[in-house]
């Protein structure tokens, strides 16, 4: 998959810090590997011993509740990090990650990285920053959850999708979700889920291609309540 040094994927993450001595250490002892798409890259309460750096491809991060139902907490995507928190705590993952399509991932193990987040300041820096960032969206999800209507969260996670991961040639979302997927990233019932759609589609905000969705009107899609 070629050399970390030479990969601009780690323009995009916690890894731009490094030195470039540093990044050819950690490139002589990675490991790249191909994850299909439905593959469990590790599963809630896994000991993560390192952290992933997505190359290619999409997953999402979940919460199993005590209901037995999946709460998805993000999307992970090109260019960012999995597993950073295992980098500090020696805690098992909360959360579930798993593939929505073919990937091609990084894992570089924590026992080669740990000496550069003591040492390298800047790394360390902004490995937190992105930390922060993470919380600061959890609080935004815990906020939502608790104020917005079932029909404002998914508008605005169609919103997202469609700003964060763009479109096919023939205009659908280029992220496939199932519409369980999309009751579990705003919090509510399948059945739910699939009758807001439904009302989305009556009123012209949506269209459909199969199980494929299309963004017909975005400034009515923004302008839900």
């Amino acid at each position: 998959m070629g050399k970390c040094e030479q990969c601009i994927v780690k323009q995009f993450n916690s890894l731009k810090a490094l030195t470039k001595d540093e990044l050819v250490r950690i490139s002589g002892c990675k490991t790249s590997m191909t994850i299909k798409k439905g593959d469990v890259i590790f599963e809630e309460g896994e000991t993560i011993n390192g952290v992933y750096c997505v190359k290619d491809g999409i997953c999402k991060l979940s919460k199993l509740s005590a209901n037995g139902k999946d709460q998805i907490v993000k999307m992970v995507v090109k260019g960012q990090l999995l597993g950073q928190r295992s980098l500090i705590s020696d805690e098992s993952s909360n959360l579930q990650a798993v593939a929505l399509n073919d990937m091609e991932v990084c894992f570089i193990p924590k026992s080669e990285i740990i000496n550069d987040l003591q040492n390298n300041s800047k790394f360390s820096f902004e490995v937190l920053k992105e930390m922060a960032h993470d919380l600061k969206e959890a609080d935004d999800v815990i906020v939502n959850m608790a104020q917005k209507s079932v029909r404002e969260r998914l508008a605005e996670a169609l919103i997202y999708i469609h700003s964060s991961f763009g479109t096919n040639p023939d205009g659908t979302l280029s992220v496939l979700l199932s519409r369980e997927d999309f009751a579990n990233i705003v919090g509510t019932a399948t059945e739910s889920a699939i009758r807001v759609l439904s009302q989305f589609k009556k009123e012209g905000f949506i269209s459909t291609i199969g199980k494929q969705i299309k963004i017909e009107n975005i400034e009515a899609l923004k302008r839900v309540e």
